[in-house]
């Protein structure tokens, strides 16, 4: 049985072996060109993978993609490094208009490539779900009186709505790159992102939350007032689950941070007054949207000029490549376990549990890399490349390096694709933990005034409600999380998986470095810029100005559309309650 590889491989037929190797027969068929290109539509943004067409006729055999895989036609051309954008939408726009004559799928059937029943069937599920789940939550079924009992399951509701454009918008954090590169299909990275954005929340949410979230409001202005402050906990998550859903709709990354913040500094301040607000806190998550791109984009362009100085010019780029990628897992998985999960409060003995666990993970990358691509790389050991004929004495860091070609493009993507998932992997996993809580907070708090249980500035989560949570951020995710993942993997500039990994390798870095140092950070603004740093290392013109304007632009009116939408719904929610109560 052949290897597996998870980015792209063929299945045998007529005796020839599966891969990329088998197609390269003559040397004139040693670029391999796309067959499709970025669809400016749903409607063709994942078609389905068509191989490339050789300039010689291979008459022995008829290959066909193994699906889900995506095959290495969906890449950029074989060198990793020229395109033409212009080209490959004109492309993209006949393939759309050979396909207008087909049935109008709704927009998740057709990026899933399943039946519009199929995603109504789904689509059905979840709403069912949502409804009828809360009713038998203990944290309604507390409360006193048919009042308090509608108020408590509108308020689950409310904090529903807020998971689910969490996943609908910041999980594209994650997966974005995985998918824009090819290292996943769509269905692939929505299944393992449900499963560990679920995870997360459920096993690393906080259990302990601030009433007053984000320290962006001053505590003792509210106290005694528990009806309006229900309400503005209240109008906090309709508010950021508004314009979350709004940039959702129109592929927009926006920080789920900024949008909870921004509907908490509206209702603190016209509420609460000017002393309601800490304004050096606003400072500070104002100031992430200059440092956390800037950040970003310097250290993916360091990551991705390292990969192709150290890796595309080596004589034989294959076997540099996986001999990098432990090393990378290494660093990665030592620094993360140290700074974000110690296991010891000890330093030295934190510092050698954090390196056992670098050491362990990078002992299972090199065997799985080793098992799964060591037919190549022993294949490819004595072959010269056309590295050969660099000089690696007179690269310099920022020489325009010609990447490789054929079994060698086929080994290098597979090791960085590998890495790619690991990564995205993890970033699911903390972001379902780390950021359930802009949901799961005012929630929990909303909850606790309605049963009369607020002491103090601190509530504690119950584990339903940590589930709730999760199950919001998995059904936004499923419903519309194609949308912002568009946005990251395809639309800002084109992405590889070594490009793909550089962009979530700094990011990760750059958001566990600063949130050690105490700075002002955003996740998505700073994947955002990290995407962006990996296209200025290709050329200016590899960035696509307009989709960048449009994100830039989503990011500064965040914080003031969640402050006006936040003190429309507590006048709203105040007249209502006065009314009700």
């Amino acid at each position: 049985m052949a290897p597996f590889s998870p980015y792209f491989s063929m299945t045998r037929c007529n005796g020839v072996r599966g891969g990329v190797s088998s197609l390269l027969l003559h040397d004139t068929a040693a670029r391999v060109k796309p067959a499709i290109r970025y669809a400016p539509s749903l409607k063709t943004w994942f078609p389905k993978q068509k191989l490339p067409e050789l300039s010689h006729r291979i008459d022995t055999c008829t290959c066909r993609l193994r699906t889900p895989c995506a095959s290495l036609s969906s890449y950029v051309s074989a060198d990793d490094e020229s395109t033409n954008i212009g080209a490959s939408n004109d492309a993209v726009e006949t393939e759309s208009s050979a396909s207008g004559s087909e049935l109008e799928l709704s927009d998740m059937a057709d990026a899933f490539h399943i039946s519009s029943r199929t995603a109504f069937a789904i689509t059905a599920t979840i709403v069912f779900a949502a409804l009828t789940f809360p009713l038998v939550m203990r944290s309604i079924n507390q409360a006193v009186g048919t009042k308090m009992k509608v108020l408590s399951y509108l308020t689950v509701l409310s904090g529903f709505y807020m998971a689910w454009n969490i996943g609908a918008n910041d999980v594209a954090n994650a997966m974005g790159t995985s998918v824009g590169s090819g290292a996943l299909t769509l269905r692939q990275a929505v299944l393992t992102a449900a499963v560990l954005e679920f995870s997360g929340a459920f096993l690393m949410g906080t259990h302990v939350t601030n009433t007053m979230q984000k320290g962006i409001l001053v505590a003792s202005v509210f106290q005694g007032k528990d009806s309006l402050l229900f309400a503005g906990l209240l109008s906090s998550l309709a508010a950021a689950g508004t314009w979350l859903q709004v940039a959702s709709f129109f592929g927009w990354p926006v920080s789920t941070t900024h949008c909870i913040v921004g509907a908490m500094v509206g209702f603190g301040l016209v509420y609460g007054g000017v002393g309601a607000v800490f304004w050096s806190s606003l400072a500070r998550v104002s100031s992430s949207w200059v440092i956390s791109p800037l950040m970003g984009a310097a250290a993916s362009f360091l990551v991705y000029k390292c990969i192709r100085r150290f890796v595309y010019s080596a004589p034989n780029p294959g076997q540099a490549a996986a001999a990098a990628a432990p090393i990378a897992v290494f660093l990665g998985v030592t620094g993360i376990s140290f700074a974000a999960f110690p296991l010891s409060k000890i330093f030295l003995i934190a510092l050698l549990q954090a390196l056992a666990c670098g050491t362990i993970g990078a002992l299972i990358v090199s065997y799985v890399i080793t098992k799964q691509l060591g037919h190549l790389l022993s294949s490819e050991a004595d072959k010269p490349t056309a590295a050969d004929n660099q000089s690696a004495q007179n690269i310099g860091f920022l020489s325009d390096i010609a990447g490789p070609r054929g079994a060698q493009l086929e080994i290098v993507y597979g090791v960085f694709g590998y890495m790619q998932v690991l990564s995205a992997c993890f970033m699911s996993f903390a972001h379902g933990g780390n950021d359930v809580s802009n949901a799961i907070g005012p929630l929990a708090a909303a909850l606790a005034i309605l049963q009369g249980g607020v002491s103090g500035a601190e509530i504690v989560i119950p584990l339903e409600v940590l589930a709730w949570g999760g199950f919001g951020i998995v059904a936004g995710l499923t419903m519309w999380g194609y949308r912002v993942i568009a946005t990251i993997g395809k639309k800002i500039t084109e992405l590889t998986p070594t490009r793909g990994f550089a962009a979530e390798f700094a990011a990760a870095s750059v958001v566990l470095v600063a949130s050690k140092l105490g700075l002002p950070i955003s996740a998505t603004h700073t994947l955002v810029g990290a995407v962006m740093g990996v296209g200025f290392a290709r050329g200016l013109n590899s960035v696509r100005a307009e989709t960048v304007r449009e994100i830039v632009a989503s990011w500064l009116v965040t914080i003031p559309v969640g402050a006006i939408l936040s003190v429309f719904y507590t006048w709203i929610l105040t007249k209502l309650l006065s009314i009700v109560l």
